[in-house]
């Protein structure tokens, strides 16, 4: 089983079609190792043997992928996410979609402190304010030289653009193919963010928005 899965693995995006010798190489198996497995995978679909001796995926690899991508969750990656993040920052996290010229608070994690920013699950906000905003719109289109510094740094910070008393942090996160699918931040209060604090924060964040993204695909 896993000899076939190797096989599999050694096809990508431009490697779409491999020779015998190919595949040797690349997975370090007998040829005739190869070929008898070649035969089991072919029998169920996950590999094809053309007329030129060549080998490609067969249609299986593609059912599968799109069972997955019905029964995919964003939800069941995002949440545990947040808690992780609320929880190393001591803030409330949350994770931003863009809908149109708006940008919706999809999910959240509050923060376990007393004293916090309270923000609500399908709560509107504005695209231009906010480190949140302001990363949809560096990442769905935004041509103006701070939407390319935030590309370029890879994240954004808002010092009371929103509310004088709180600030904010947001990264991108990204699926499979680099899709982009929004952006997971941490809001509180502005004298938190301000100073040498601000430094770890950011880390926290960013760590965490790399790690999502790595899950979702991306």
């Amino acid at each position: 089983m896993e000899r076939a899965l190797v096989i599999l693995n050694t096809f990508s995006e431009d490697r779409a079609r491999l020779t015998l010798a190919d595949i040797a190489h690349l997975t370090g198996l007998y040829p005739s190792t190869i070929l008898r497995l070649s035969g089991s995978l072919a029998r169920f679909g996950y590999l094809h043997r053309d007329e030129n001796g060549q080998f490609r995926l067969g249609p299986t690899p593609l059912r599968l992928g799109q069972l997955y991508r019905q029964a995919f969750d964003l939800t069941e990656y995002v949440r545990p996410a947040l808690a992780r993040l609320s929880e190393t920052t001591g803030e409330t996290a949350a994770f931003y979609v863009r809908d149109g010229e708006q940008r919706i608070c999809l999910y959240r994690h509050h923060a376990p402190r007393m004293i916090r920013h309270h923000l609500e699950e399908g709560a509107q906000l504005p695209l231009d304010r906010g480190a949140g905003g302001r990363v949809l719109l560096a990442f769905t289109g935004g041509t103006d030289p701070a939407s390319a510094a935030i590309r370029a740094r890879g994240f954004a910070v808002s010092l009371g653009e929103r509310d004088p008393e709180t600030a904010a942090i947001a990264a991108p996160v990204h699926g499979a193919n680099a899709a982009f699918l929004g952006a997971i931040g941490i809001v509180g209060l502005r004298s938190r963010f301000e100073g040498g604090g601000i430094d770890a924060l950011t880390q926290a964040l960013r760590a965490e928005a790399s790690d999502l993204t790595h899950r979702l695909g991306g």
